[in-house]
C-alpha cells in the first residue's frame, strides 16, 4: 500500500452539447466528424487549420451556450497568442541507435558482441546534488534489431548486497526500489510518450506522459525485461517491439531519456535535463534518438481473444452456477500514429477490487479506474490544468458500472492517437440490457490540436446517460500552455476550460469554467486556480462531487535544500507549505474554507518522512448529513484540525508510518488515526503489509467510530508468476472481503489469470455476540492471448 503523502506530495502526485433536438443525422455527422478530421489528415494534416477545432466545437454545443461562453475562448486565444513566440528548449544531447548483425539474448547480461557496437551513454547525478560525481556509474546502450528497440544498462553498485528491492509485481509499487527508466516521445510533440520502468528484480512498470508531472500508470504494454547481479553492480537489457508503440511514421529522431534511481540513498541519475526544476516526464527537455525511422508496425493489427470461466454463488439467494464466455479485442493501427480498437463481449474479470475508503464528509468518494481497456489511451482525454477530481468531464467507471455494480458490455469501438498536430480519443459503448437497466449506447470524443509545442487547445465531448433513463450531453473546450524555460529553466503552467450540459437537466446554471496557472520547480512551488461549476452542470459520464459553486485554491510550497555542513544538514528537503481553499456558491455565499499550513515538513537524508500541520476550517451546511449513525445539522462550523505525521524511508525492508489528525471537528472532536507496517523479503518474493485507519468522533449530536482494515499479501515465483491476495474490512458495511489473483505471464501480451473473490457479512446477533456468516463467492479463470499477424 502506498505510504501516507503530505498534501503538498498529493497534489503534484497526481464535453457535452444539448444536440438532442437536432436531427438524427445531424447528431451522427456530429460523432464522426472526429474521424473525419483525423483521416484528412493522413492525406496531409497540417492543412488543418486551428479554427477546425471551433468549427467542431460550435457543431456539437449548444448555441446559447456558445453565446454566453465564446468571450472566454476568445481571451485565451489572445492571452496565449502573446507567448507562442517563446522558442522550445533545444538539447544537444543526441545518440544514434545501433544496428548491429549479431544476436541479443534477453537475459539482463550486456555480454553479447551487439551491445558493443552501440554508443555509451553515461548518466550524470540529477538529484541531490546536479552533475556532481557519485559512485554510481551508470552506462546505457541501444540496439535496434529488426522491429524491435532494446535498451542494455549496466549500473555500478559499491555495495551490491544493499540494493533494495520490495516487489516483483507487475505495475507495483517500486518507489522504494533500486530501478532504470525509460521514456520516450515517438510522436515528436515534446508532450506525449510512454514511460518505461524496470526494477533490480525485473519487475515491470510502464505508463502513457500526457504532461511534465506524472503518467497514467496504468496501461500496460507488450514488452519485455530481464535484469541480473553483476560482481560491481547489476544489469538490465529491455526489449520494446515497435508494434507496442504509436509513433509518427518516418520521423528522423524521437525524444529520449534515460534514469536511474538509488534507493537507500535516494539519488537520481539522469542522461539529459540533469537539474533539479526537471522532471523525467518532462519530454520538451528530452535527448534525441535517432536511427529509428525505419521501424515499421508490420500490418498493424493485433487480435486478443480470450476465454473465461466463472462461478457465482449468493449464500441464501443462489446456488453454485459455472459459466463459460468468450469475447476479443481487435487493434487495427490505421496510420502508425492512430489506433483503432474494436472490443465484444468485454471482460474484466482480471481486474483487482476496489481499495476501500472511510468518508467524513457529504460528498461522494473517487475511486480510480482500473479495467484494462479503459485505461490505454486514458491520458488523452485529460481535460483542462489541476482539475483533479473537482471535475472530470469523461470519467470512464460510469461505462459499465451501474451504482458500482457491473453491467455487461456488448461491443464497443475505441480510437486513440494522432495525426499532424491533431489528437485523438474517442469510445463507443454498447451496453446490454439487465432487470436494473435497459441497454444503452455510451459516447465520448476528445479532440485537441497543438497550436505550438507548448500551447495545445480542445474539445471534449460526452453522449449518454448510464441509467438509460434520460438524456445527457456535455461539451467542453479547452487550452493549455506550458513550458520549461520560464525565467531560463523554470516550468509554468497556464490553462483555462469552459463546458456545459444538455438533455433532461434540473434548471439552473449549466455550464462552469476556469482558470489556473502552476508553477512546479524545486524551490519554489506554486498553483492558483478559480474554477466554477453550475448547479446544472450534469456529466452523467462524469464526476463532479459538488456543482453549484465556486472553488478558489492557491497557495506556495517553499522548498529548500539545507548545506550538508549546516546543523541541518541531516535534512534532505524542507517544505515550508502554505494552501488556501475556498469555495463558494453561485451567489458568492462561503460554504467552506481551509487553509492549510507545514511549519515543520522535511524529508531527511535516510530518507524518513517528518511533518507536522495546522488547518483551520470552515464549514456552512445547508442542510444536515450523518456520518456513521450521527445526524450533524444544518448551521455554521468553524474548527481548528492538527496533523502529526511520520514515516519510514520506503528503501527499507521494514516500513512503518502513523499520520494523525486531531482537534475540532464540527460541533465536536474528531480523531484520525491512520497506521500501516510492511515487510519485504530482500528479493522481492514476499510482500505483507497491514493498512489500518480507525476514526473517533464525539460530537453533541452523539459519537461514533469508523475503522477500515486492509491486509495485503504477494508472493512471486518470478516477475511472470505472482500470487496476490487483498483482505479488507469497514466498519461501515461491516462486510470482509478477499480477493485473491494468480497471474501468470507466459509472454508479454499472453496471459493466464486465476481471481477468486469471497465476502462475508458481520452480523451481529447480541450485544456480546457477533457472526460471520458468507455472503457471496466468486471464482474466475481467464486466458488471454495476443497474435500480431
Amino acid at each position: 500500500m502506498p505510504a501516507a503523502r503530505s498534501d503538498l506530495e498529493n497534489r503534484t502526485a497526481p464535453v457535452r452539447a444539448r444536440a438532442e433536438n437536432l436531427p438524427r443525422f445531424t447528431v451522427i455527422f456530429s460523432k464522426l466528424l472526429p474521424v473525419y478530421s483525423i483521416l484528412r489528415g493522413r492525406r496531409g494534416s497540417d492543412r488543418h487549420s486551428p479554427p477546425a477545432v471551433l468549427i467542431f466545437f460550435t457543431r456539437m454545443a449548444p448555441r446559447k451556450y456558445l453565446i454566453s461562453r465564446l468571450h472566454l475562448g476568445a481571451g485565451l486565444t489572445l492571452m496565449f497568442g502573446s507567448v507562442l513566440a517563446v522558442p522550445t528548449l533545444g538539447t544537444d544531447s543526441t545518440v544514434g541507435a545501433a544496428h548491429p548483425s549479431g544476436s541479443i539474448q534477453l537475459d539482463g547480461r550486456l555480454d553479447e558482441a551487439a551491445w558493443s557496437d552501440a554508443t555509451v551513454l553515461e548518466l550524470a547525478q540529477q538529484s541531490p546534488q546536479p552533475h556532481q560525481p557519485t559512485p554510481y556509474k551508470t552506462e546505457a546502450r541501444i540496439v535496434i534489431k529488426g522491429d524491435d528497440l532494446n535498451f542494455g544498462f549496466s549500473c555500478t553498485d559499491p555495495n551490491p548486497a544493499k540494493i533494495a528491492i520490495h516487489t516483483m509485481q507487475r505495475d507495483g509499487n517500486t518507489r522504494g526500489d533500486d530501478s532504470i527508466s525509460i521514456v520516450l516521445d515517438t510522436y515528436g510533440d515534446k508532450r506525449t510518450g510512454y514511460f518505461f520502468q524496470v526494477n533490480a528484480a525485473g519487475a515491470r512498470v510502464d505508463g502513457l506522459i500526457n504532461g511534465p508531472d506524472h503518467p497514467s500508470f496504468d496501461w500496460d504494454g507488450i514488452w519485455d525485461a530481464r535484469t541480473a547481479r553483476t560482481k560491481s553492480g547489476w544489469s538490465a537489457e529491455i526489449v520494446i517491439p515497435s508494434r507496442t508503440l504509436s509513433f509518427t511514421p518516418g520521423l528522423k529522431s524521437w525524444g529520449l531519456n534515460l534514469e536511474r534511481f538509488i534507493a537507500r540513498d535516494r539519488i537520481t541519475l539522469r542522461w539529459v535535463s540533469a537539474t533539479l526544476d526537471s522532471f523525467l516526464y518532462d519530454l520538451s527537455r528530452a535527448g534525441s534518438l535517432t536511427g529509428v525511422e525505419g521501424l515499421k508496425q508490420g500490418l498493424g493489427i493485433e487480435v486478443s481473444p480470450y476465454a473465461a470461466s466463472r462461478m457465482k454463488e449468493l449464500f441464501g439467494k443462489s446456488a453454485r452456477d459455472w459459466q463459460g464466455t468468450g469475447g476479443l479485442d481487435v487493434t487495427w493501427r490505421m496510420t502508425p500514429q492512430l489506433a483503432v480498437v474494436f472490443t465484444a463481449n468485454t471482460d474484466f474479470a482480471e481486474t483487482e477490487v476496489d481499495s476501500r475508503q472511510i468518508n467524513i464528509t457529504r460528498f461522494p468518494l473517487f475511486f480510480p479506474e482500473k479495467r484494462g481497456f479503459f485505461l490505454e489511451g486514458a491520458n488523452q482525454f485529460v481535460f483542462g490544468l489541476n482539475l483533479g477530481d473537482n471535475f472530470i468531464p469523461f470519467f470512464t467507471r460510469r461505462v459499465g458500472l451501474l451504482e458500482e455494480q457491473q453491467v455487461p458490455i456488448d461491443a464497443g469501438i475505441k480510437i486513440n492517437g494522432r495525426s499532424g498536430r491533431w489528437n485523438l480519443a474517442l469510445l463507443d459503448v454498447q451496453t446490454r440490457e439487465t432487470g436494473t437497466a435497459p441497454g444503452v449506447n455510451l459516447f465520448a470524443s476528445r479532440v485537441s490540436y497543438d497550436l505550438t509545442n507548448k500551447f495545445r487547445v480542445g474539445t471534449i465531448v460526452t453522449n449518454g446517460e448510464p441509467s438509460g433513463l434520460a438524456r445527457n450531453r456535455l461539451a467542453g473546450l479547452d487550452a493549455v500552455w506550458r513550458t520549461s524555460t520560464f525565467l531560463g529553466n523554470k516550468n509554468l503552467l497556464i490553462g483555462g476550460w469552459t463546458a456545459a450540459s444538455a438533455g433532461d437537466l434540473p434548471s439552473g446554471q449549466r455550464s462552469g469554467w476556469g482558470f489556473a496557472a502552476d508553477f512546479p520547480n524545486d524551490l519554489l512551488d506554486c498553483s492558483s486556480s478559480v474554477n466554477e461549476f453550475g448547479d446544472a452542470l450534469t456529466p452523467a459520464l462524469g464526476f463532479l462531487p459538488r456543482p453549484g459553486t465556486r472553488r478558489y485554491n492557491f497557495g506556495c510550497a517553499y522548498q529548500p535544500r539545507p548545506p550538508k555542513n549546516s546543523p541541518f544538514g541531516w535534512i534532505r528537503q524542507e517544505f515550508f507549505e502554505n494552501f488556501y481553499t475556498r469555495v463558494d456558491d453561485l451567489k458568492g455565499v462561503t460554504q467552506s474554507w481551509r487553509y492549510f499550513m507545514a511549519p515543520f515538513n522535511v524529508r531527511t537524508e535516510s530518507g524518513e518522512h517528518l511533518e507536522f500541520n495546522w488547518a483551520p476550517q470552515y464549514e456552512f451546511l445547508p442542510q444536515p448529513f450523518e456520518i456513521a449513525g450521527v445526524v450533524i445539522p444544518t448551521g455554521v462550523y468553524r474548527f481548528t484540525r492538527w496533523r502529526i505525521e511520520a514515516q519510514s524511508s520506503e528503501h527499507r525492508p521494514l516500513q512503518a508510518g502513523s499520520t494523525t489528525w486531531f482537534g475540532e471537528f464540527y460541533s465536536g472532536h474528531l480523531t484520525q488515526w491512520e497506521n500501516y507496517i510492511r515487510w519485504n523479503s530482500p528479493n522481492g518474493q514476499w510482500l505483507l503489509g497491514l493498512t489500518t485507519e480507525n476514526n473517533f468522533g464525539r460530537l453533541k449530536e452523539g459519537s461514533f467510530v469508523q475503522r477500515l482494515w486492509q491486509l495485503q499479501s504477494a508472493f512471486a515465483w518470478s516477475p511472470n508468476l505472482v500470487l496476490t491476495s487483498f483482505v479488507q474490512y469497514d466498519s461501515e458495511s461491516h462486510n470482509l472481503g478477499m480477493n485473491t489473483r494468480l497471474r501468470w505471464t507466459i509472454r508479454p501480451g499472453n496471459d493466464l489469470f486465476i481471481v477468486w473473490n469471497r465476502a462475508w457479512q458481520r452480523l451481529i446477533t447480541s450485544r456480546d455476540e457477533l457472526s460471520l456468516v458468507p455472503d457471496n463467492e466468486l471464482i474466475a479463470v481467464k486466458v488471454r492471448w495476443t497474435f500480431r499477424p
